[in-house]
């Protein structure tokens, strides 16, 4: 077949497209519901589209994973592993993406692609230190310098670029959108090494439909405790299901069709070396998409970032010629090399 002769790379590469679109296109789906207000509710809100998105990327898990579900496999599942997928689809499912949605709402997107990167080093520093990683000296500078520019991003931004401010000093402000983004990263960090470390020998085929249902579950549970049942008052707006369906072709079907692709025709480095181009993918998307320009404090943020994105490239690359081999990496882990993928 013809799909059968693209490369593993190509897939990789095309479904980081997708996903760095996800923010911009959301963002934009969000001002056309801002123009078609109904009683003066956007029917294409943050909420709104979090909700039917989960709940269309269920659908497509289902439908590509359904045959692996079954009694037996689900039997093998201690209540450590039911606790442990509970656990990561309340960070990454439901928690991690309410808030980098909620950043999307009330700062620029540049910001939320950016300051997503903390996320990496989280990861990396719990690895060393509760799982007892081996790392060398390339992987631990590109860590620092990604933080470093994260911490850029934030203490340099101009004060007219900084909504809901939370905090300000004579050095740096803090807006509201931004510790939201690092909220977001923070859990996703977190339930990566959940996942790393209870959650090893499941399948990403129940990992991914478990994580997807739950998280959607709860989230709709603290929409409506946190707000009311008529938060969702228009989730069955034609407006919103006309725009949802295109969202759920590309982002949702597309991007996870190619990303599970990619990684069944890939390794742990391929997968690693495409995920370092997702913040210049999701930059262009914004300006492509949004006409959202990068600011000088981004800039020197985001080189300072992609920076450390080669160096940790080359740690990688030099860890695995000593072993004379990549370290043996599941499926599923390679899926969480990712991080948030837009839904």
């Amino acid at each position: 077949m013809l799909f059968e002769r693209i490369p593993g790379r190509a897939y990789l590469l095309t479904a980081i497209v997708i996903f760095a679109a996800a923010s911009p296109v959301t963002r934009k789906l969000t001002d056309i519901g801002a123009t078609n207000l109904i009683d003066g509710r956007n029917p294409i809100s943050f909420c709104n589209v979090l909700f039917v998105g989960n709940f269309c990327a269920l659908i497509l898990l289902i439908f590509l994973y359904g045959k692996s579900l079954n009694l037996d496999s689900l039997k093998k599942l201690s209540k450590i592993d039911w606790l442990s997928i509970i656990s990561v689809a309340i960070l990454a499912g439901a928690l991690a993406p309410g808030l980098i949605f909620s950043a999307l709402d009330i700062t620029m997107v540049n910001n939320v692609v950016l300051i997503g990167r903390i996320e990496p080093p989280i990861v990396l520093a719990l690895s060393v230190f509760l799982l007892k990683e081996r790392v060398n000296l390339w992987i631990v500078v590109g860590a620092i310098f990604s933080f470093i520019g994260v911490v850029l991003t934030i203490a340099l931004q101009r004060p007219e670029n900084v909504q809901n401010m939370m905090m300000e000093t004579g050095v740096f402000q803090i807006g509201l959108g931004e510790l939201m983004a690092a909220g977001g990263a923070i859990a996703l960090a977190i339930s990566t090494i959940i996942s790393k470390v209870k959650l090893k020998d499941i399948p990403l085929s129940i990992f991914s439909i478990f994580r997807t249902a739950i998280g959607t579950v709860v989230f709709f549970c603290v929409v409506m405790i946190l707000f009311s049942p008529s938060h969702f008052i228009d989730v069955f707006s034609p407006l919103l299901w006309q725009w949802m369906l295109f969202y759920s072709a590309v982002i949702v079907v597309c991007g996870q069709l190619a990303w599970f692709q990619g990684l069944r025709k890939t390794g742990a480095a391929d997968v690693s070396l495409a995920s370092s181009f997702s913040p210049i993918a999701g930059i262009l998307a914004a300006y492509l998409l949004l006409n959202e320009a990068p600011t000088m404090a981004q800039y020197i943020g985001g080189s300072v970032i992609m920076l450390g994105i080669v160096l940790n490239q080359i740690g990688v690359n030099k860890l695995a010629a000593e072993k004379g081999k990549m370290p043996e990496v599941t499926e599923k882990e390679m899926d969480l090399e990712l991080g948030y993928k837009g839904i």
